[in-house]
């Protein structure tokens, strides 16, 4: 089997499974029930609440980015937690892990299939929030040219494309955490345990960085950059954050995939 059809197989299975749309549906929820709220008890206080809330009653286009910013700390990892802590331990789990291996697929060509098909749910499930959110603004509320955090005004359509430049940044900002979840996958048989040390990696790593005690150490952690997509909404865009993330979730990428593919060829494979 070619490469090519083992990740289009591969991203079949992933997208054809009840629990992946259950999972796109309660990241799509997210932006509807901010927008239901915010419909029925009014414009929230300038500075409370996620950023951009304020700003959501005036111009609907903001539900997809305040979407964003309450979904990133928390249900965007679990998602990915559970897609990536699931890529290798669930085939073992159910008996398919060594069939896959004599199709022949390869052991780093498994691996590097299971890693695509896990960055290809982080793009699905950002651009589920920001979609959704934008759907949700457009019937609630009024939509027209939306003010930047910089002042500067630009239109609808450009909006648009900054909102999706956000969907991006927010899936370049997971890439690490899937690398991560694929490596814990390969240590066991129990795709829950992988699972939840995926997402609990996470959430001890924002915590992380939240302490100013430990400040020189958060430009390493892989959450550190993961709220900076507000700089694509300014005139101009700012690029330094997106590129620093990047930098850090390739890091990531290669150190965590080197260590899975050390795992996964010395693994004894028996189901």
């Amino acid at each position: 089997m070619s490469s090519s059809a083992l990740l289009g197989s591969e991203l079949l299975t992933l997208f054809r499974r009840r629990r992946t749309w259950a999972m796109l549906g309660a990241l799509a929820l997210i932006p509807v029930l901010i927008g239901i709220a915010l419909r029925l008890a009014g414009p929230a206080p300038a500075g409370r609440g996620p950023a951009f809330l304020s700003q959501v009653t005036e111009n609907g286009l903001f539900v997809g980015v305040t979407a964003m910013v309450v979904a990133t700390p928390l249900f965007l990892p679990l998602t990915i937690g559970v897609v990536a802590g699931d890529s290798i331990a669930g085939e073992a789990s159910h008996g398919t892990l060594r069939y896959l291996l004599i199709a022949p697929a390869g052991r780093i060509r498994l691996l590097v299939v299971k890693y695509l098909a896990a960055a290809a749910f982080c793009a699905a499930a950002t651009l589920t929030v920001v979609v959704a959110g934008t759907l949700v603004g457009w019937v609630l509320f009024p939509i027209g040219p939306a003010t930047l955090l910089s002042g500067a005004t630009v239109s609808v359509g450009e909006a648009l494309v900054r909102f999706l430049a956000i969907a991006a940044y927010v899936t370049v900002s997971l890439l690490g955490m899937s690398a991560i979840g694929l490596f814990l996958s390969t240590l066991t048989t129990v795709p829950v345990g992988a699972m939840a040390a995926t997402a609990i990696l996470a959430v001890v790593s924002q915590i992380l960085d939240a302490l100013p005690q430990l400040e020189p150490l958060s430009p390493w952690l892989f959450t550190h950059y993961w709220l900076g997509f507000g700089d694509f909404l300014r005139e101009p865009p700012v690029w330094d954050s997106f590129g620093d993330n990047a930098l850090l979730q390739a890091g990531y990428l290669a150190v965590f995939g080197s260590l899975a593919v050390g795992r996964f060829l010395t693994k004894d494979v028996l189901s």
